[in-house]
């Protein structure tokens, strides 16, 4: 008789875990991408305090967590969601079984307990448990209970779990177990589930980590196992290896990257790496080395993307551990970046996917994951088997705490991030010096090309300087090699073409005065190659400090960089026509009004404003014929444009021009409120050069026309009392004397205000 199914939520209990579910995940993602203080912090931080506020939960969530769902109050959701199933997997990769939430709980609390549970399992666990970890934390708004694998194996069915224990005390010991039936059968059933194969293979590393093993050690423990249930397969049912090796291979793919490149590493080391044979046959199958070859070919694009995918925005997870295992499982190129593109669309269909800035922060992790350093051309075989057992070493030595703290501190000194950098640059810059054959010298530019990309990211513009400077002179210096040179030249290019400018610009900001000299040397030594990157850098640039010196570096290409700018003016980004116009002032000169008198009709009136002031800028008599040329023969829209932009300059050069256009462009008709603009333009300067121009407006007029005569008579004498000079009061004292009735009653107000001592009484 079949068991009843569980009862399922209701929609009300469903809707608050989804929503639960989904702002964690969303969370989860941010807290590992950006600082405390960020915006994207406190936007989903905070929905998930909402969430579980006094007000929004009445009573605490007791979450089930399973390999695959949740569940609430052991009641099951009742349809599948992609938030659900990605949390509780989370969940269970931290060994949690169950989640209490109270209410009441903060950003910072929250903040707190996402990071755990970002932090890698595996590290999580050699801290004692994450049950352990969170218990020490200050607050206790969330209630775990972890899951005790060793338990739950010795708790399986028939009483006979022992055989499990045995099997997981052989692998860690070294010791290879007799398949005898009962094992077959446990072997099997774990091997035909993938879920239990996790199961296995974390109660596995689980029971390593309490036993004070270290990762290397864990790692052959997990070879064994995989070759015993290989092992298995083939003795009681061999056409099952397939599905088997299939389901193995996902296993694998959910490992931590320390974990991953333990195993691989352990692999290499136990025997001879033979890809000739499949699981079923061949030289190096019955090996560890074999096992592993043969899992890394059962694992999918999509296992591989996911690993990538879940591992590269991990906290506490190294990007060069997640690139030396992504290389190592996947050697070709091509094939690199289609997983790449299979890892982003993951990635960006997660949470994370939504949050400010994931592409330039995927961006990285692709360049690091495709560009990451090999010495495969310069050394043998033997040698990166030594190399990778010292990686290994190197992983296990930082999760190792017997030694003293300062014993610790002194040794991850020496293999620091800045220290091994500069070590690379001394490789690379003996490797360039000494090589004489052109073909192996031709090879360094790659890794020489990523390691100045590494350089520049991280600011060390004294590193780079140096570097950068070989592959100049060499792709400058007329007695190398043609072949030389010319990788020396692509070199550039491929850096040039690379994200170079990104990380400059990022810089630029912060650097100090010599810094930037140095930096504009080095952009200016590549040569005309940049000026393009150069231009279209600073056409997206907002912040005003690296526009600034964008724009100086430019300049310095001098009559080239001009000719670059030129093209830009034609852009339909108006944002790049505006930089082309701010370039083209910088450069000066008349000879740009012809590129700025075209951007003078320009549909976007930003533009037009800034062809504008980029022509008062040049303020030769030339310029003022094209703008007054622009300001008679346009358009209705392009005269208003140029008027207002006009208005809104507060610079003594444009005064000869509003005087220019008082002079010569007609009061009435279709321009009459250019003229009148104009006046007004003149006013707000309260520059003395107007007065002349004003004191012909403020006589200007018809007697058949008053309103208009008014209105231009009253503008005038109100622009003459804001200059306010003794010449601009003269003009005002005159009309009052001698001008006409209309003329006075244009001025009375202001001349009688100018007859006023500051104290207020009669002058």
């Amino acid at each position: 008789m079949n068991e009843p199914a569980a009862e399922t939520l209701s929609p009300a209990d469903s809707n608050r875990l989804i929503e639960f579910a989904r702002a964690c995940k969303a969370a989860a993602r941010v807290v590992t991408l950006y600082p405390s203080g960020h915006p994207a912090i406190a936007t989903t931080l905070g929905r998930v305090a909402q969430l579980t506020s006094e007000e929004q939960l009445p009573a605490p969530l007791r979450i089930n967590v399973l390999a695959d769902t949740l569940m609430l109050d052991g009641r099951p959701l009742g349809r599948t969601e992609a938030a659900i199933t990605e949390l509780a997997a989370l969940l269970h990769e931290h060994r949690i079984g169950e989640l209490t939430v109270h209410a009441g709980g903060n950003i910072d609390v929250w903040r707190a307990f996402l990071l755990l549970l970002a932090r890698p399992a595996d590290s999580v666990r050699a801290d004692g448990g994450i049950s352990r970890v969170w218990t020490t934390m200050a607050d206790r708004h969330v209630e775990l209970r972890e899951i005790d694998y060793a338990e739950v194996l010795r708790e399986r069915r028939s009483g006979a779990p022992a055989g499990w224990d045995q099997v997981i005390a052989n692998c860690l010991q070294g010791d290879a177990f007799a398949l005898n039936d009962e094992t077959i059968r446990e072997l099997l059933e774990a091997a035909g589930d993938t879920g239990k194969l996790d199961d296995l293979i974390s109660a596995l590393d689980a029971r390593g980590s309490a036993a004070g093993r270290g990762m290397s050690s864990r790692a052959a423990a997990l070879i064994r196992l995989l070759k015993g249930v290989v092992d298995a397969v083939k003795q009681a049912d061999p056409d099952r290896l397939e599905p088997v090796m299939q389901h193995l291979a996902t296993a694998v793919g959910q490992l931590t990257p320390d974990m991953m490149a333990c195993v691989l590493a352990a692999g290499s080391r136990v025997g001879a790496m033979a890809r000739g044979g499949g699981p079923s046959g061949g030289a190096g199958a019955d090996t560890g080395a074999g096992i592993v070859d043969a899992v890394v070919d059962h694992m999918s694009d999509s296992t591989i993307a996911g690993f990538v995918a879940r591992n590269a925005f991990a906290q506490d997870s190294s990007i060069e551990r997640v690139a030396h295992a992504f290389q190592t499982l996947v050697r070709d190129d091509e094939h690199r970046e289609r997983l790449l593109a299979l890892a982003h669309d993951e990635a960006r269909s997660s949470p994370l996917g939504s949050t400010e800035g994931f592409e330039e922060v995927w961006d990285q992790v692709a360049h690091k994951m495709l560009t990451s350093y090999s010495d495969k051309p310069f050394v043998s075989e033997e040698y990166a088997r030594e190399l990778t057992s010292t990686r290994t070493q190197a992983i296990e030595v930082e999760q190792v705490h017997d030694d003293p703290p300062e014993r610790l501190t002194a040794w991850l000194g020496t293999v620091a991030t800045n220290e091994l950098r500069a070590l690379d640059l001394t490789l690379v810059l003996d490797l360039l010096r000494i090589e004489e054959r052109t073909e192996r010298w031709s090879t360094l530019m790659r890794p020489v090309v990523a390691l100045l990309e590494d350089l520049l990211l991280v600011g060390d513009i004294d590193a780079a300087e140096t570097l950068l400077g070989v592959l100049v002179r060499e792709s400058k210096a007329p007695e190398a090699a043609q072949e030389r040179r010319q990788a020396a030249l692509i070199a550039l290019d491929v850096l040039v073409g690379g994200p170079m400018m990104q990380h400059i610009v990022a810089h630029l900001a912060t650097l100090d005065s010599p810094q930037f000299e140095r930096v504009k040397e080095m952009c200016l030594s590549i040569g005309e190659v940049l000026i393009r990157p150069l231009a279209e850098a600073l056409a997206t640039e907002e912040r005003a400090r690296p526009r600034e010196r964008l724009t100086a570096i430019l300049i310095g290409f001098k009559s080239v960089g001009r000719s670059e700018v030129e093209r830009l003016k034609n852009s339909p980004n108006a944002a790049v026509r505006r930089t082309a116009i701010y370039l083209l002032r910088e450069f000066g000169g008349s000879e740009a009004l012809p590129e700025l008198t075209e951007l003078l009709n320009d549909k976007e009136s930003q533009v037009q404003r800034e062809a504008v002031r980029a022509i008062l800028t040049i303020g030769t008599d030339e310029a003022f014929q094209v703008l007054k040329r622009a300001l008679t023969t346009g358009t209705t829209a392009s005269r208003e444009a140029i008027m207002h932009s006009l208005g809104t300059v507060r610079d003594e050069r444009a005064a000869p021009l509003f005087a220019y256009v008082l002079g010569h462009v007609d009061h009435r008709g279709p321009l009459s409120s250019v003229y009148l603009r104009a006046i007004e333009a003149l006013g707000a300067l309260k520059d003395s050069a107007g007065v002349p121009a004003l004191r012909e407006a403020l006589y200007r007029g018809e007697w058949w026309a008053p309103r208009r005569t008014a209105l231009l008579r009253g503008a005038a004498a109100t622009a003459l009392a804001r200059i306010g000079t003794p010449a601009a009061s003269d003009v005002l004292g005159e009309a009052m004397q001698s001008g006409s009735r209309r003329v006075r009653a244009a001025v009375r107000e202001h001349a009688a205000a100018l007859r006023r001592a500051p104290d207020g009484e009669q002058a």
